[in-house]
């Protein structure tokens, strides 16, 4: 596994974390503001903050039940490269990895027939009505 460090003059932003984090549990701003005892725009503003007081990142970090450390050190650049390089590792180390979740049930090749042969009825059925129209006339 790799291990990654933090970007130079990168900071994590508190308040785009708390923001996702909310939208993640489901929770509105206006709930969340109701629950802080603050107006709907305040938490607008809040989420657009790169830092956050510790008390109040203290209370919503427990609203949302969500450690402070989640809230202040998740970085969305480095958890992306991590999923990125989990999926490139588990796709060079397989051996075969377009087989790797083949539990077909059925054969595609029966699917295919019977598909083919429904068509073939259906046309046969459609010539037969066909053929019924131009007789009557």
């Amino acid at each position: 596994m790799t291990t990654h460090t933090a970007m130079p003059n990168h900071k994590v932003h508190e308040g785009r974390n708390i923001k996702r984090f909310r939208e993640m549990l489901g929770i509105k701003q206006d709930a969340l503001a109701f629950d802080l005892n603050m107006s709907q725009q305040a938490i607008s503003l809040l989420e657009q903050k790169e830092t956050i007081d510790t008390p109040l990142l203290q209370k919503i970090s427990a609203l949302l039940k969500i450690p402070v450390e989640a809230i202040q050190n998740f970085d969305e650049e480095q958890a992306i490269s991590v999923i990125a390089n989990t999926f490139t590792d588990s796709f060079n180390n397989s051996s075969n990895a377009f087989a790797y979740n083949n539990n077909c049930t059925f054969n595609p090749i029966d699917k295919m027939v019977e598909l083919y042969e429904r068509m073939l009825q259906q046309q046969r059925e459609m010539i037969d009505e066909l053929k019924k129209l131009v007789e009557r006339k």
